[in-house]
């Protein structure tokens, strides 16, 4: 793969969510990725592997059993001769394997391993399980998504798994990489979720402590309190978004939308009369179509943009003039980000079936056919 980070060979252990997200940024960057599947083909231990699947896009994959003890010697070998490994097991998997920090770190002293949890590797709730939704719970984000009056309402799972989890072990194994590249040793990134979510919310704690965010859900001006930041639905049922913060942004919301003339909205930022004015807005919004909204709104400093479905949002001209999204092996999927200046990307590969590559990776590695042979025989590959 072409990119910044050709060259990197990363080892990454499949599982789903957020480590095959890092894995996937780091291939999408030029990165050598192996992925070590299941030798059943299951994927976490109940989903089968699928071309379809854009996280597990752009890498290599080897079926090994980690229950042979041949199997785990081999993954030991690819291990040595990688840059980076990653791994989303619950603390203590990887030691009860054999393949534990101490020993891959003795075996490949310039290693970046990479620990992706939910909890992290130490503190009373690390040997449990969860999910995104439990660990932006813990971090202090769940609470201030959603309306006012009403239940937190989880953002999918693009916070945890994915912001405060995938692309922060990203961020860590590139740094770590970069460390080792300038002469530094190997070292573990203890990579959770519930510690990346709360440096998201880095902001929000920030307008907290001056005193400018409250903890009630829905009240605050990013959080859908505000008239002037909220969707609104159109006549067609269809919902445009509305980003007015700054006052010139907002005058020209009020010229377009035909609001000069009512002195109501000069409150803008009087929290008070934020629910009077969103009642107008929700009024106004419904009597044009969504489209008609966008022949006026669209390409005007309002801070506006139409709400696009994923079946919407490739076919949209600003979308498809950047390559937002790009055809991989049929599917429609995010292209690669960010983009660079000099260095060119590959286009996404499908994601291989489990032990697509087995053979090849194996005869690199120095491996002849009679002991791939060998391995096959002894179920220690699939």
């Amino acid at each position: 793969m072409a990119g910044p980070l050709h060259g990197i060979r990363i080892v990454e252990f499949a599982g789903i969510g957020p480590g095959p997200f890092c894995g996937m940024m780091l291939a999408d960057h030029g990165a050598d990725v192996i992925r070590i599947d299941r030798a059943d083909g299951k994927r976490g231990g109940t989903t089968p592997q699928s071309s379809k699947d854009v996280l597990a896009r752009s890498r290599k994959s080897v079926a090994v059993n980690l229950k042979s003890a041949e199997g785990l010697e081999l993954v030991r070998k690819l291990c040595a001769s990688a840059d980076g490994i990653i791994e989303g097991f619950r603390p203590g998997v990887m030691e009860r394997l054999g393949l534990g920090p101490d020993v891959l770190l003795a075996d490949n002293p310039k290693l970046v391993y990479g620990r992706m949890t939910g909890w992290g590797q130490t503190g009373p709730y690390a040997h449990a399980a969860g999910h995104d939704i439990n660990y932006i719970a813990l971090a202090g984000a769940l609470h201030h998504y959603g309306r006012e009056g009403e239940k937190p309402t989880p953002p999918i799972n693009m916070v945890g798994d994915f912001g405060g989890g995938g692309m922060m072990l990203a961020f860590g194994m590139s740094s770590a990489l970069l460390n080792v590249a300038r002469g530094g040793e190997g070292q573990v990134i203890d990579c959770a979720m519930t510690d990346g979510t709360a440096v998201l919310m880095s902001m929000i704690q920030g307008m907290r402590n001056m005193g400018v965010w409250s903890d009630e859900r829905g009240t605050n001006m990013l959080d859908t309190g505000a008239h002037y930041y909220d969707t609104y639905e159109c006549a067609d049922g269809g919902f445009v978004s509305i980003g007015a913060i700054e006052p010139q942004f907002y005058a020209e919301l009020r010229r377009i939308a035909g609001l000069e003339d009512d002195s109501e909205f000069d409150r803008q930022m009087d929290r008070n009369a934020w629910p009077t004015l969103k009642a107008k807005l929700t009024d106004l919004f419904k009597t044009k179509t969504r489209g008609e909204w966008c022949a006026l709104m669209e390409h005007t400093d309002i801070c506006f943009a139409p709400v696009l479905s994923l079946g919407e949002a490739p076919d949209h001209p600003h979308n498809r003039l950047r390559g937002t999204f790009v055809n991989v092996g049929g599917d429609t999927q995010p292209a690669p980000a960010p983009r660079y200046s000099v260095t060119l990307t590959d286009p996404p590969r499908p994601a291989a079936t489990p032990g697509n590559d087995t053979d090849a990776i194996l005869r690199g590695a120095g491996m002849t056919e009679i002991e791939i042979s060998e391995l096959r025989a002894s179920g220690a590959i699939a």
